[in-house]
């Protein structure tokens, strides 16, 4: 009896052994493979059986390939992901301040899995996490499933919201309140997760990072807000807030060195229109959620970026510039 059943799990472990352990670098013979049945998962295996089983693996569907030459065997030639793209996962992973240290090395040790042993290894060597910003909030993982679950379910849901302080503690907003909203789409920006909900009593959408929230319920009550959410954008939302910091809509003009074309086109993307000026100069007009944020965004940019109008918008950027030296100035003895 254990022979038949060694006999039935011959071939998947060696469609495990081929998965794990080959690349066109690193193939295995027919006897090397044999080898490895044996010795490793105590299967008898003769090397015509193992080829007829990687024939049967071919029919199946894994991409096996035979190589000649100086260094034969047989190996797995590719693979749902290929080195490139599990990079790029790797490196999203740890870029993410949405998921924690923990999770992070969870996911990129998962995602190691689906390469060879050889790929893994190259992986390993460009994980750096330990001087990166992350979330410390674990329940983040649990969130997201409720929001999505409420959403598929057309219910509300509500939330404790927290923020950090200067004791380097976790403090609850509103002394602990709960938040109650109808939630409507999840998106990424600025490394972090968002949920784009409606709040009944503002009568508006809002937008509230998912690894601050805690304490969330799925809720009865059927969500509101359908017709604001019908012709919402959220990639015009996410090109006129900063920092998703929100404030007040205003058609704004900006004068931009030309230098500055390619910061322009990556922040409003490639239909913003771009006016040409005077002395190497173009004006742009964009809609913009006005905030300290994008004031901080624009003085960033120097004396490359000047807003023309609306007069109001223009008139509080220079206000916001004079605050700004002021507090200097009361603190030149220090």
């Amino acid at each position: 009896m254990a022979a038949v059943q060694s006999k039935k799990m011959k071939i998947l472990y060696l469609m495990k052994t081929l998965t794990e352990r080959t690349d066109e670098k690193h193939p295995l013979t027919a006897v090397e493979l044999a080898e490895i049945l044996q010795n490793e998962y105590d299967i008898p295996a003769e090397r015509k059986s193992i080829y007829a089983d990687i024939d049967t693996l071919q029919e199946f569907g894994l991409d096996i390939l035979k190589q000649k030459g100086k260094n034969p065997g047989y190996y797995v030639a590719s693979r749902l992901f290929e080195l490139a793209e599990l990079k790029l996962l790797v490196d999203a992973m740890q870029g993410s301040r949405s998921i924690t240290e923990k999770k992070t090395n969870e996911l990129i040790r998962k995602l190691e899995s689906l390469a060879s042993r050889e790929d893994a290894r190259q992986l390993q060597q460009q994980v750096f996490l330990y001087k990166r910003a992350k979330t410390v909030n674990e329940t983040i993982y649990y969130n997201v499933d409720y929001i999505h679950t409420a959403i598929y379910t057309n219910v509300q849901i509500r939330f404790q919201y927290t923020e950090w302080a200067p004791d380097k503690k976790i403090h609850l907003r509103k002394e602990g309140a709960f938040y109650q909203v109808s939630p409507w789409a999840l998106t990424w920006e600025d490394e972090n997760y968002y949920l784009i909900a409606y709040d009944e009593q503002a009568d508006e959408l809002r937008h509230y990072r998912v690894d601050k929230m805690q304490q969330m319920e799925l809720l009865k009550e059927r969500r509101l807000g359908r017709d604001s959410f019908k012709n919402f954008d959220i990639v015009a939302y996410e090109k006129r807030t900063f920092g998703m910091f929100g404030g007040q809509e205003a058609m704004v003009t900006l004068k931009c060195a030309d230098a500055l074309a390619g910061v322009m086109i990556d922040r409003f993307g490639r239909d913003v229109m771009m006016i040409p000026m005077e002395n190497g100069y173009f004006r742009v007009s964009v809609s913009i959620a006005v905030s300290p944020q994008f004031f901080g965004w624009v003085t960033g940019l120097g004396s490359g970026v000047q807003i023309l109008k609306p007069r109001n918008i223009r008139e509080e950027y220079l206000q916001y510039l004079k605050d700004i030296a002021a507090r200097y100035q009361e603190n030149e003895s220090l």
